[in-house]
């Protein structure tokens, strides 16, 4: 019987016998923590395993400073700290405050490739689904003893196909496919499943775009969205890496739990209401409502690409009178583009606040907050109660984003373009 990407992936990682349902050894091929949980991270490993215990492989170690770059209060300016001594008395790897959000950074090092292994304290680590890699996010004890051994348990998911059928057609993008998927399938109708996309309009999604459907697994309650990469993607994993990575993909006779259809064809702009992200509708169905900010970023849509499409959709107007507006690229490579390609310059002039990279408001950081009363789009990934803040956030493209802070309120960017 054939084998799906995740159980492919598995049993090149594990000693085990891999199949629905089984409990198995996952070697790593990167184990991480993020400075939110690190110091925890720190402090479980040093318990267990003494102050001068060591990491199993250290070059295969990291931690990433995302959540609050640079520490703007002085107990995460200490957890930080006790990570970089850690990382320091066994040669780890930090890749610190200015380096960005950490899913991404693990792919633009070459550390985090298709038909790899990737565990970190980031919830929104399957993000890396979108190269064709398996990653998990995980609680800072378990990600303790992957530093430690090298190797966690995992029980093997089982695996559902979706197909995606039709064309995009502008101002329709990955962001709405995301959203669509949430509507179809729920915050649960997924769950504890590995998925697989296929469709023409799926092999057409540049890695920005992939990397945004791949990062609202979570949000399904999915363990990974898996877009096998084509060989755009092959060569920037290459430019980004050492050697060209071989993809993973499923055999002709891989069984899948289930096999669904979804058609993109006549797909609109969809925006993701208060309390949840599974709260799907169209943008034009809540057109009107008033805004008082709009945040462009996070892991979903935090790629040079999507400040592109802001500043189309802006098309050289300022944002509206009493909006805030503020733009967070995923990396600093992301933000060394932005700066050549004059975007930074375009969103400045355009009354955006522009600031360093990292996650934002998303993780209740810094950029992108919201206070009591106060209603937000925003390109991120959840609008929990209090997640971005104690106001309502309302979650949807860089291009309904964009659209919305011109105007003032909710707006289906086609109303302007």
């Amino acid at each position: 019987m054939g084998q799906t990407i995740i159980e492919k992936i598995i049993a090149a990682h594990s000693p085990d016998k891999v199949e629905p349902g089984a409990t198995v050894w996952l070697e790593l091929d990167v184990r991480a923590a993020r400075d939110f949980g690190g110091a925890n991270v720190v402090q479980n490993f040093e318990r267990h395993y003494g102050a001068d215990g060591k990491v199993a492989d250290a070059a295969k170690t990291f931690f990433t400073f995302d959540c609050v770059v640079p520490a703007n209060n002085i107990p995460y300016a200490s957890n930080q700290q006790r990570c970089r001594d850690f990382a320091a008395a066994r040669g780890v790897r930090v890749f610190d405050v200015d380096a960005g959000i950490g899913s991404h950074v693990l792919m633009e090092e070459g550390l985090a490739r298709p038909g790899g292994t990737v565990v970190n304290t980031d919830s929104h680590m399957n993000i890396v689904g979108a190269i064709g890699c398996f990653g998990q996010g995980m609680g800072d004890g378990d990600v303790a003893f992957a530093f430690r051994a090298g190797r966690t348990w995992l029980e093997v998911p089982s695996s559902v196909r979706v197909n995606v059928v039709g064309r995009f057609a502008w101002p329709a993008t990955a962001k709405d496919l995301g959203l669509a998927m949430l509507r179809e399938f729920g915050a649960s109708g997924l769950l504890g499943r590995a998925v697989e996309l296929y469709g023409p309009a799926v092999e057409e999604l540049p890695l920005c775009g992939r990397i945004t459907v791949s990062s609202l697994a979570t949000e399904m309650g999915a363990i990974a969205i898996l877009i096998p990469p084509g060989d755009d993607i092959l060569a920037w994993c290459q430019r980004h890496g050492r050697g060209r990575p071989q993809a993973v993909r499923a055999d002709a006779d891989a069984q899948y739990e289930k096999t669904y259809t979804l058609s993109v064809d006549g797909l609109e702009p969809l925006i993701a209401c208060p309390p949840s992200p599974a709260n799907v509708k169209a943008a034009r169905e809540v057109a009107g409502k008033k805004i008082h900010s709009a945040f462009f970023g996070s892991c979903t849509n935090g790629r040079t690409e999507d400040f592109r499409v802001v500043t189309r959709v802006l098309g050289g107007r300022h944002v509206a009178a009493g909006v805030m507006a503020a733009a967070v690229p995923a990396t600093r490579r992301v933000f060394g583009t932005m700066l050549e390609e004059g975007l930074v310059a375009e969103l400045f002039g355009a009354g955006l606040v522009v600031s360093n990279a990292g996650c934002g408001g998303c993780a209740q950081g810094q950029v992108g907050m919201t206070g009591k009363g106060e209603v937000q789009v925003s390109t991120s990934n959840r609008n929990f109660p209090g997640k971005q803040g104690a106001g309502e956030t309302y979650l949807c493209s860089p291009a309904t984003a964009a659209a919305s802070a011109r105007t003032g309120r909710i707006t289906d960017p086609r109303e302007v373009m």
